[in-house]
């Protein structure tokens, strides 16, 4: 479906469960859990969507994933009580890939809502397993066709409302399944009170005799409609707690904007601030993710790759929503530790969703399996083309495209530079940079008229996470993520001309002037001096001030930066944005060592320093304008995932020579870990997205910033505590042959989580232009 159509969807879902009253409808369900959980079924089969993932030829929607996502988010927003899930989703999903005349019949019924078959898959508890252990079936002796069912099934969903069971069981050779009517003899059932005010069966079957065509399949049919339809139901089950965790995020803004204390809004308060802050992040991140995985679904995927996307979309929900539920009984108060407050449905609602068809440990394990463990690095990479400066990037198969950047990494790339522990100087890059250049590819993400790659956002992550996996370095590129991307938008056409191709080819190395003393976070306190003059020469500004924490400045030639050109003016209003040449007289640059001992940072003193007027980008006294386009610039790339996935890949080396990977406590943090990063690429893509498009990037990419630097500092973190006595080693050490550090990741990211515009204000940021929280 297109976007507007799923827009339309979506209103449509809202716009009902208002009318229909499902927040009340689960309140009374709350206080009845005896009550008929059908109420409202045929309500659901006027609208349809009892069929939305049936096909058009059994009289359903014939929706794909993504539409009725729609629709199941828009049912957690409303903790919608009816089992849309449960009947409507995995129900639906199985029959709709058997062939059989009587799934065919049963799906005709449910379409119609008049019944309401139960999927009966899971015998242990956490088991995520679609493979039948201990319930099996037998041919009935003297009785063509038909068998014997033996075995139990636990957390059957709907309870006393369904209409019978679709049961998976073991046969003689394969797997089968089954359909077993309510009020067949030799079924005994426990109905089992959920918290959420559902009901859940656990079903006994003793010699159950079933006629031949009660075998709705049996075999690989049985085994892959019975994996697809778990797998797709787990991602449908993510966009209801997506919808569940929103709701509750909505809900607790409008009390931190309401509610007061000691005389103002408690929104104003920064702690509470913060905490309303990391429920969006937390939930923008699965939104993003849900996004990808809907998109990848409705391709078309293998089963095993299924369920890995479903793991690790069910577990990004799940634990989003977990954390929306917690923090907002907390910002209540006490009003949310009370069942009057309809936060508690959400609450209850949560524990439910989270509990069934696995919760986020199971997930994140079976992702982890499924992806194979770990990261691993690539061998030789097999490619007989050659390297195209330039071609059709979106038709270019991405597993293509990531074997040509490979293989031209293992050709080009110096052996000597991989994985190094410290931020690479000019002198060291230098060549590998203009091997970039001559190639076409030192601009990856800029548009092709300006001489970038112009690649799109799946291939930019591929490009990204190849680079990272390989081990390359980063060169000094504040050209070509910040002040070329910025010349693009806000530039003169004679300074793109001027400055673009110089970027390119790396006669101009940039850094940034933004921070100075007393002046970093609040960065309209800046006192750099530009005062306008004219001379023989011509219209010029004379620059006297200091910059500080400028990266690489000692082998940079060029500086952009901001000054103030208007004094007598608000803090704002008085800045204007001018390019340096860092060669000119009057400049003085002085490195600063970091914690790790590198000199990465400088002081950079201007003394009377002469800058040509045609050097200003933008208006006079309109550089915090042009600020805002470049810190949202520098927060996108501060939000790739290139170094949490650089520092995903040391902790994956280290664990491979010490055999980590076996401790499951240390096996479980990595995978925990691993979907971060994949879910931060997620998010970045979207971003991107809107880059490549020229619009404005909103202050929400401050979301970015923030789980990106906490992601890579919880990686580095653990990269120290697996190293156990080498966290104490400085400098590089060898592992496989190969450079190795295990405290450059920690201590980058610490770094990481304040330059950029330290997390605290970021969340600042996003509080008051996001969450419009009050001040």
């Amino acid at each position: 479906m297109d976007t507007e159509s799923l827009s339309a969807m979506r209103d449509a879902a809202l716009d009902y469960f208002v009318r229909s009253r499902s927040i009340q409808r689960r309140r009374e369900r709350m206080e009845r859990p005896d009550a008929d959980e059908a109420q409202g079924w045929s309500a659901m089969a006027e609208l349809g969507w009892t069929g939305m993932l049936a096909p058009e030829s059994a009289g359903g929607l014939g929706l794909d994933l993504a539409g009725a996502a729609q629709i199941l988010r828009a049912a957690g927003e409303h903790v919608a009580p009816e089992p849309l899930l449960a009947v409507a989703g995995l129900g639906a999903l199985l029959l709709a890939r058997l062939d059989a005349p009587a799934a065919q019949s049963l799906l005709a019924d449910l379409v119609a809502g008049r019944s309401l078959p139960a999927l009966a898959w899971q015998e242990s508890a956490g088991d995520l397993s679609a493979v039948p252990l201990a319930c099996g079936c037998e041919p009935r002796a003297g009785h063509a066709g038909g068998v014997l069912l033996q075995g139990e099934k636990l957390m059957v969903l709907p309870g006393a409302a369904a209409s019978g069971w679709l049961v998976s069981a073991r046969g003689s050779d394969d797997a089968v399944l089954l359909w077993v009517p309510r009020g067949t003899a030799g079924v005994s059932e426990n109905l089992v009170p959920l918290v959420d005010g559902s009901q859940a069966a656990s079903l006994r079957f003793e010699q159950v005799a079933l006629p031949a065509d009660a075998v709705l399949a049996e075999g690989p049919a049985a085994q892959d409609a019975l994996r697809h339809a778990l797998a797709a139901g787990q991602i449908l089950q993510a966009a209801e707690l997506l919808g569940v965790g929103q709701a509750m995020l909505a809900q607790t803004l409008a009390y931190l904007r309401t509610r007061s204390q000691f005389g103002k809004p408690i929104g104003s308060f920064q702690a509470l601030q913060h905490r309303g802050v990391d429920m969006f992040i937390h939930l923008e991140v699965a939104q993003a993710a849900l996004a990808e995985v809907l998109a990848l679904a409705d391709q078309g995927l293998p089963a095993e790759r299924l369920e890995a996307e479903a793991s690790r979309v069910n577990a990004r929900c799940t634990a989003a929503a977990l954390q929306a539920s917690r923090t907002a009984v907390q910002l209540h108060g006490a009003i949310g530790y009370t069942q009057e407050c309809d936060l508690s449905l959400y609450y209850k609602r949560t524990l439910c969703l989270s509990a069934w068809l696995g919760n986020v440990a199971a997930h994140q394990r079976r992702h982890a399996v499924l992806a194979d463990g770990g990261e691993t690095r690539a061998g030789p990479a097999v490619w007989e083309g050659g390297f195209p400066r330039s071609a059709d990037w979106h038709a270019m198969p991405e597993a293509e495209f990531r074997r040509m950047v490979r293989a031209f990494l293992q050709q080009r790339y110096p052996q000597p530079l991989r994985y190094l522990s410290h931020r690479a100087r000019w002198s060291e890059i230098r060549e590998w940079y203009l091997t970039l250049s001559a190639q076409g590819w030192i601009a990856p993400a800029w548009p092709q008229a300006h001489g970038g790659m112009g690649l799109p956002a799946d291939k930019l992550i591929a490009w990204i996470e190849e680079l990272e996996q390989y081990g390359v370095a980063r060169a000094p590129d504040q050209g070509i993520v910040m002040i070329g991307p910025l010349l693009i938008q806000h530039g003169t056409p004679e300074q793109q001309r001027r400055f673009l191709p110089r970027i390119l080819s790396g006669e101009h190395v940039w850094c940034q002037g933004y921070s100075e003393p007393n002046a970093g976070s609040d960065l309209a306190g800046l006192r750099t001096e530009a005062v306008a003059g004219r001379d023989t020469e011509g219209d010029h500004f004379i620059v006297n001030g200091q910059k500080i924490w400028t990266t690489l400045a000692q082998d940079a030639n060029h500086i952009f930066m901001l000054v103030r050109t208007d004094k007598a003016a608000r803090k704002q209003e008085g800045i204007s944005f001018l390019l340096c040449d860092l060669r000119t007289p009057g400049i003085t640059v002085r490195p600063i060592h970091t914690l790790s001992g590198e000199p990465e940072f400088c002081e950079v003193f201007f003394d009377n320093v002469r800058v040509p007027a045609e050097n200003l980008v933008g208006k006079l006294h309109g550089g915090w304008t042009i600020a805002k386009a470049l810190l949202g610039f520098e927060r996108i790339f501060l939000g790739s995932p290139k170094q949490s996935q650089c520092a995903l890949g040391q902790l994956a080396r280290l664990a491979e020579a010490r055999r980590l990977f076996a401790d499951p406590v240390f096996a479980q943090r990595f995978a925990a870990l691993r979907l971060d990063v994949l879910d931060l690429s997620a998010a970045y893509t979207g971003f991107a997205d809107i880059v490549r498009a020229g619009q404005p990037l909103p202050a929400s990419v401050s979301l970015l910033k923030i789980w990106a630097s906490e992601t890579y500092h919880r990686i580095g973190a653990l990269l120290v505590e697996a190293g156990e006595e080498q966290g104490a080693v400085a400098g590089d050490q060898l592992l496989d042959g190969q450079s190795f550090n295990v405290l450059s990741p920690l201590i980058g990211s610490t770094a990481a989580m304040i330059y950029g515009g330290t997390n605290e204000i970021q969340r600042n940021i996003l509080a008051r232009q996001v969450l419009d929280l009050p001040a």
